[in-house]
């Protein structure tokens, strides 16, 4: 009778256990284990239209970015995403903030700069470092997921701090899908401005004070001029002042519709709506006025050829720093279409439109054809196109007139045609064969990419990524 009793507890309990564990409903996970990006680029450029000095001068810079994401699958439906990174770059148009040899230029050091050549100052090159966390939530059915993420960026003239966040809705069987973000930027500038600009509001706008005690100031002919203004016209950037307003504010809202069309077509369509609002502009960037005189620094000889890169030894004083309307809107609306033609080729297409309310309007068109070569190997050629008409604020090194409002010798607000090649090489293992120490190599990605623009700006940069998956 006991065996019989032990045996009816024994089944109630089986049952109960397996009553209990039907109604359970197992998920997938929406990311099975940890994953560890490395990522890393170096990109050079080089150009002869430098915004910092006024339009002319060199452009040359170069830039190494190192990246690490880490995403972490906090439970089934939750992921926490940690992205920090930094940009070391030297650049030689910054580093003519202050083009003299000394922070004090003298007689005796015999006073000189030029936009041609890189200085020796502290703006030379400096650090950006950025930190953006994200978590992300997905339903249980997969088809409804939401974002929050904020984020930290920092250098030496300029601080940002940002948040935002998405949903994404799925319709359809998954072949639909709505996703709907917004982002704000609420930054700050911490102003430095070309040196001859600050030190004569330093110096009382006294020229025989301050810096410019005892230093050659120059006319267009070449002349040493009466700093005094008794016997001549002298330099006197009248427009300059110090900025009041330092933040820098960025609104957006982002719509995106992807549908897959077929089994071998997949298209997306989206736009934005962009605010800015504070100071615009860029403090260390020079503008030149036609209807003002020029006065110069340095070698009277080398006036004449001052916008040769045979220019070493004299420099142009600024009239003013760039000066922009303290709003901006940006509309951009594009398209993404992606069609599989065989297990061998795929073509990604992309074309965006962009209207703003400065005067610049923009067509940017893209083609890669990813090339799988293997089932590990995939290349990666691509085309890029764009062209943007100029900002109504633009104008070219001194050609800007003082009694406009706004004005800008930035050549990134100019019109422009661009072309960019690309060619890159994928190396993909679901199956994490390959291993260093707990994580799985899943993916790494190597891409080269030359950018051409017809104003004379050439640049190229290498990138690479690697991802890790904790095994």
């Amino acid at each position: 009778m006991k065996n019989i009793i032990k045996f009816v507890l024994f089944f109630f309990t089986i049952a109960t256990f397996a009553q209990n564990d039907s109604t359970k409903v197992y998920k997938k996970r929406v990311l099975e284990s940890a994953e560890v990006d490395f990522l890393m680029s170096y990109y050079e450029q080089n150009g002869d239209n430098a915004s910092v000095t006024g339009g002319i001068g060199t452009e040359e810079l170069t830039d190494l970015s190192p990246t690490i994401v880490v995403s972490i699958p906090l439970n089934e439906d939750d992921i926490l995403t940690v992205d920090f990174g930094i940009s070391a770059y030297t650049s030689a148009s910054s580093s003519n903030l202050n083009p003299f040899d000394k922070s004090g230029a003298s007689v005796e050091s015999g006073a000189k700069g030029t936009p041609w050549l890189a200085a020796s100052g502290a703006s030379a090159s400096d650090i950006w470092y950025g930190l953006n966390t994200a978590y992300s939530h997905s339903s249980d059915d997969r088809n409804f997921i939401w974002e929050a993420h904020a984020s930290y960026a920092t250098e030496y003239d300029y601080t940002s701090k940002g948040f935002g966040g998405s949903t994404a809705k799925l319709f359809n069987q998954k072949n639909t899908e709505l996703n709907i973000g917004f982002q704000v930027y609420l930054d700050n500038w911490i102003p430095e401005y070309p040196t001859e600009l600050d030190s004569y509001l330093e110096a009382g706008e006294d020229l025989n004070n301050g810096y410019f005690n005892g230093v050659s100031i120059l006319n267009q002919d070449g002349f040493e001029i009466d700093k005094s203004g008794n016997s001549g016209p002298i330099w006197n950037p009248e427009n300059f002042d110090f900025i009041n307003d330092k933040s820098r504010n960025t609104y957006s809202v982002s719509v995106s519709l992807s549908q897959i069309v077929s089994k071998n077509a997949q298209g997306v369509l989206f736009f934005d709506l962009v605010q800015q609002k504070g100071w615009l502009s860029n403090p260390i960037q020079r503008v030149y006025f036609k209807d003002k005189e020029n006065f110069y620094i340095g070698n009277s000889e080398s006036i004449p050829i001052y916008t040769s890169r045979e220019n070493t030894d004299v420099f142009h004083l600024a009239d003013d720093i760039e000066k922009l309307p303290d709003t901006r809107h940006k509309i951009p609306i594009g398209m993404r279409f992606n069609y599989f033609i065989n297990e061998f080729f795929t073509i990604r297409t992309y074309y965006r439109y962009y209207y703003d309310d400065w005067g610049v309007n923009s067509h940017t068109a893209n083609v890669e054809v990813p090339i799988k070569i293997s089932d590990k190997f995939t290349l990666y050629p691509s085309f890029r196109y764009y062209t943007q008409t100029a900002a109504d604020y633009f104008a070219p090194y001194n050609e800007n007139i003082s009694t406009d409002n706004y004005y800008t010798s930035d050549y990134d607000l100019s019109k422009f045609n661009a072309n960019q090649y690309g060619f890159g090489v994928s190396y993909t293992d679901i199956f994490t064969k390959a291993n260093v120490w707990k994580f799985g190599i899943k993916n790494v990605d190597l891409r080269f990419h030359q950018y051409d623009r017809s104003n004379g700006l050439s640049a190229w940069i290498v990138s690479g990524a690697i991802k890790f998956v904790m095994q």
